[in-house]
This record gives structure tokens, C-alpha cells and sequence, in this order.
């Protein structure tokens, strides 16, 4: 039974904490882990839940499911946070758990929240305790395991991806707090218009915790009308939730920017631009997103269009002149050119061949009729000698060795037929036959 003092301290808790699911019946979302006979739904009814790794946005249930896993199993249940806790915490838990098993057979989980701010020594820490299981481990975190967390203990953990939210689910979870007479507002007269509701819920975005939030602002903060009703009007939900923020972890970041690469590679402007907008609002430094146009320009455009690298480069410096949100446009412009560019490859793939080949070593002297002859006394090492002189011939060319010894015969550049370098292969073909004949 709660005494005053925990009932004061229920009654004055957020809404979010309040309204926390219990039971798996009542948890809400995620039916793909926790839907009737699901993996992770059987484990924790079986009380046989293995280390885990709950990964998945705010306000997804993460924690709440942890905590219907903490009343719902007969084993000793410890919660940490990784950002306040260190090694010495760990080891006294470790401690109390190794107690338990040895004096009375009895598991302990192990809760720790955003397990990702963890480093490798305070990882290394748990993993005898995970691997003789004197503990359960449960780590909840918003940044994937795979990129944000040791090998060691991802390696040892069932790993459960948890996704935001659908509209309706926190639909559901604003009603069951508005209709709820010990948790919730059942007990005061509160009437929510639909559109309302559906407003919140769509800027929340999946996360629940920030729509009930939404519906306690809302709820405290609006003065009862004649009849004693609590209204949330549309006017009233708009003040009480602020627009959507875009969560940008590490992971998140780099999805997005691979998500933007690839559609400047593929020709797609208006995915280009949708991912080029959410990586701005998301606060990311526009030198990061100039650099890879740049970088696109050459690798997926390169001499097919030359302007393309003219417009990245033009992006870059207006960037550093005129400064956001200005910059935005010629960043756009550069976007758009990459994109709607013929494509070619063929010169990331001619320095990535030579540069194969250089890191293989093995070099020998630079020919003779190649080495430098603006030094003094460069004619008597015979340095130059054979040399030609591409401007006294015709066209400007003629048939002469210029590669390394080590490499000759080998063609790097390959050149497409699309757009401007499709005159360059011509080019190509046309000297390849001189050669030839002359061979």
C-alpha cells in the first residue's frame, strides 16, 4: 500500500509517467515485437528474457516496456542510467546479483538506459557478469547499436528495433489519458476535438511522451468554460505542442547524407532537395552537404559535364561569402546541376585504378625524355633527351610513352559516351588507330 508521501509523488508526476502501460495488454505499438505470439512477447510472459538491446526513437515505449518487464518477472529487477553511472556503480550491482544467484538461485536484469554514452572499459565491465548470466542485460538506447556501442556487447545481445509511434496508436494513448479517472483526466469533464488530437499527434511525430505532454499543457492551462468543460480546440493544441523537431543522432545523420548522395548519383532532384532540406533542419553545417556535391561532381559526373563541377565549386564559395540562409539557393542550383547532369564514373574510377597501383610500389627511375630540364646542367645528365613536343605537330599530338615503366600498356581513364565526354572517347578511338597503325 502507498503512503501519502508516494501518493503525493504519483499525483504530481508527469502525465507521460502516469499513463505508463502496466501490462503488455496495455502497451501500445509495436506489435512486431510484442504482438500475440511474437518472440520477445513470449520470452517476457515465459519470464526466459535474454540480454537485450531495446533500439528505437523517443518516446516509442522503450522504457515501458522495460518497466512491464520488471513487474512481470520474478527476477530482481536494477535500473542505471549510463550517463550518471560508472564502473563502481556496476560493480556493486554486480555484486548484489552474484549474491542472489548463489543464496537463493534468483536472476537479476540489468536496465540500463541510453547504454550507448558507455565506453568500451565501462562496457567491458558487465561482459563476464552477461556471459556466466549472473545478469540479464537490457540496454535502451535512441543510436543504433551497431554503430553507437561496443562489438563486445552488441555481439552478446539479442538486438530489438523498436519504430516510432503511427498516428492512431498515440491517438489511442491521448484518449486512454483523457478517459482515465485515477491516472488521467477522467475525472474532470475535458472535451478534445478530433482535429485537435489528430494535430498533436501528427506533430509528435511517434513519440508519445511528447503528445501527452501536449495533452497535460493543454489540459492545465485552459480555463473551463461556463458548463465546467475543459476544451482542446485546435487554437488550444497548437499552442500546447511546438513544431516537430528532426532527431539527428550519428546514425540518423549519416542515413540521411547516404540517402542525399544516392539521389544525386541517381538523377533525382526532388529527392536531392527533400534530403538537402532535412539535413538544414536538422542543424547539420552546410560545408558538410557542399563537400559532398563537390565531391559527386567528379565522382558521378566528372568531364560528362564540367559546368557541374563550375556550379559545386561556385555553392562552396557563395556559402562562405554571403553565409545561410542565402547560400541555400546556389547550394540548390549546384544540387539541381549535379543531378540533372549526364552521369560518368569514369574519373573516380581512373584515379582509383592508379592509385591501386601506386600504393603497390615497386617504382624504378622516371624515363629519361620525361625527367625535368630546367636546371642548370640538366643536358649533361641527358635529362629531356628524346622528348617531343606535342605543339609542333599536327593537332597538337603526338605518339609518345608517358607512363611509369612499371604500369605501361595500362589505360586508367575510360571515357563514357555521355555529354561532354563523349567527344573525348571519340578522341580516344581516333588516336588508339593511329597507334595501332603504327605499331
Amino acid at each position: 500500500m502507498m503512503d501519502l508521501f508516494q501518493m503525493a509523488n504519483e499525483s504530481s508526476a508527469p502525465l507521460a509517467d502516469r499513463m505508463r502501460p502496466r501490462t503488455l495488454d496495455e502497451f501500445i505499438g509495436q506489435r512486431h515485437l510484442v504482438g500475440e505470439g511474437r518472440l520477445l512477447r513470449r520470452a517476457i510472459e515465459a519470464d526466459r528474457l535474454t540480454s537485450s538491446i531495446f533500439f528505437g526513437p523517443p518516446g516509442c515505449g522503450k522504457t515501458t516496456l522495460a518497466s512491464i518487464i520488471a513487474h512481470a518477472t520474478q527476477a530482481a529487477f536494477v535500473q542505471l542510467n549510463a550517463v550518471t553511472s560508472g564502473v563502481a556503480d556496476v560493480r556493486e550491482v554486480l555484486k548484489a546479483a552474484e549474491e542472489r544467484q548463489r543464496l537463493y538461485g534468483q536472476s537479476t536484469y540489468l536496465l540500463l538506459d541510453e547504454c550507448h554514452r558507455w565506453n568500451k572499459a565501462q562496457s567491458d565491465s558487465i561482459l563476464p557478469a552477461i556471459e556466466r548470466g549472473t545478469i540479464r542485460f537490457i540496454g535502451s538506447t535512441t543510436e543504433n547499436p551497431m554503430i553507437a556501442m561496443t562489438p563486445a556487447i552488441v555481439s552478446r545481445c539479442r538486438v530489438f528495433q523498436f519504430f516510432p509511434l503511427s498516428e492512431a496508436d498515440v491517438i489511442t494513448a491521448m484518449n486512454n489519458a483523457l478517459k482515465d479517472k485515477e491516472r488521467g483526466y477522467g475525472a474532470l469533464q475535458v472535451v478534445a476535438d478530433e482535429a485537435a488530437l489528430k494535430h498533436i499527434a501528427h506533430i509528435a511525430d511517434g513519440d508519445v511522451r511528447s503528445a501527452l505532454g501536449a495533452v497535460e499543457l493543454a489540459v492545465l492551462t485552459t480555463p473551463a468554460d461556463g458548463d465546467g468543460v475543459i476544451r482542446i480546440t485546435m487554437a488550444v493544441a497548437e499552442e500546447s505542442i511546438q513544431k516537430p523537431m528532426l532527431r539527428c543522432d550519428e546514425s540518423l545523420y549519416y542515413d540521411m547524407l547516404s540517402a542525399f548522395c544516392k539521389s544525386l548519383r541517381g538523377s533525382d532532384s526532388d529527392a536531392a532537395l527533400a534530403w538537402f532540406a532535412r539535413l538544414i533542419y536538422a542543424g547539420v553545417d552546410p560545408r558538410l552537404i557542399v563537400r559532398r556535391i563537390i565531391a559527386h561532381a567528379s565522382e558521378d559526373v566528372g568531364l560528362a559535364n564540367p559546368v557541374a563541377m563550375l556550379q559545386a565549386a561556385a555553392a562552396a564559395q557563395d556559402l562562405e561569402t554571403v553565409g545561410m540562409p542565402e547560400a541555400r539557393l546556389p547550394i540548390a542550383q549546384a544540387i539541381i546541376a549535379v543531378c540533372e547532369s549526364p552521369k560518368s564514373n569514369a574519373v573516380s574510377a581512373a584515379v582509383d585504378a592508379a592509385m591501386a597501383d601506386a600504393e603497390k610500389g615497386g617504382f624504378g627511375p622516371v624515363p629519361v625524355h620525361l625527367r625535368d630540364t630546367h636546371y642548370k646542367g640538366s643536358e649533361r645528365l641527358g635529362s629531356g633527351k628524346g622528348y617531343l613536343y606535342p605543339h609542333d605537330f599536327p593537332g597538337h599530338w603526338v605518339q609518345q610513352e608517358y607512363m611509369p615503366p612499371e604500369v605501361k600498356g595500362k589505360q586508367y581513364y575510360h571515357p563514357s559516351d555521355m555529354g561532354h565526354e563523349a567527344p573525348i572517347l571519340r578522341n580516344h578511338q581516333a588516336r588508339a588507330q593511329m597507334k595501332n597503325r603504327k605499331g
